[in-house]
């Protein structure tokens, strides 16, 4: 293979061919957003293995397919750390059951899921002569989808640790309710207690 024809090892995940599917069944090519502030840090690609090239890039991640971020929250455990291709069929199997349940695209379910699960304001501690005093801020918007990714995880992790749910199972509860806005569910839950408490600390 020539030099020239070789792939750019520092080319995003974000530059795939929006004809090719994402595990080789889901079409990535008519997602929407309803969320335009979010949307610029949502990629959505076929799943690459990028072996962390964009780490050592400030605001690299959100050029990395929004499947393989969440397949890698999932991995942050001290179970499931290092078992990449182990979680990548996890994801790919709760995609089919988010498929069976919804008839929808399950990207567009995962897309929908990290934009209901992200937090609009939290609060920040601030001293006045030596007394802690919460202020509530808004969110950066890249700050917004790594932490929906985040209770997402901290969702299948509740769900499916030490019970009898399969992690598949849990994945699928936890995108299907997050994209609907169950407050039941452990992502939104979330997002609605930090917005809660941003709101008394105005």
């Amino acid at each position: 293979m020539a030099a020239e024809d070789q792939p750019d090892p520092d080319a995003p995940a974000g530059g795939a061919d929006v004809s090719a599917k994402l595990f080789g069944e889901w079409e990535i090519g008519e997602i929407e957003y309803a969320d335009p502030s979010t949307e610029r840090y949502i990629t959505v690609s076929p799943v690459a293995h990028t072996a962390g090239r964009h780490a050592s890039k400030q605001f690299k991640k959100s050029e990395i397919s929004i499947v393989e971020r969440f397949i890698n929250r999932l991995m942050q455990t001290e179970e499931n750390t290092g078992k990449k291709q182990q979680v990548l069929n996890y994801v790919s199997d709760a995609f089919d059951i988010v498929h069976e349940r919804t008839e929808e695209n399950p990207i567009q379910i995962l897309v929908t899921a990290v934009e209901n699960a992200a937090p609009r304001e939290e609060t920040v501690r601030l001293k006045y002569g030596g007394i802690s005093v919460p202020k509530a801020v808004d969110v950066a918007p890249q700050r917004r989808v790594d932490q929906a990714l985040k209770f997402l995880a901290e969702g299948v992790y509740n769900d499916s640790f030490k019970t009898t749910t399969d992690v598949e199972e849990a994945i699928a509860n936890q995108l299907v309710g997050a994209s609907n806005y169950d407050v039941g569910t452990y992502a939104v839950s979330q997002k609605e207690e930090k917005e809660r408490v941003a709101a008394a600390a105005r």
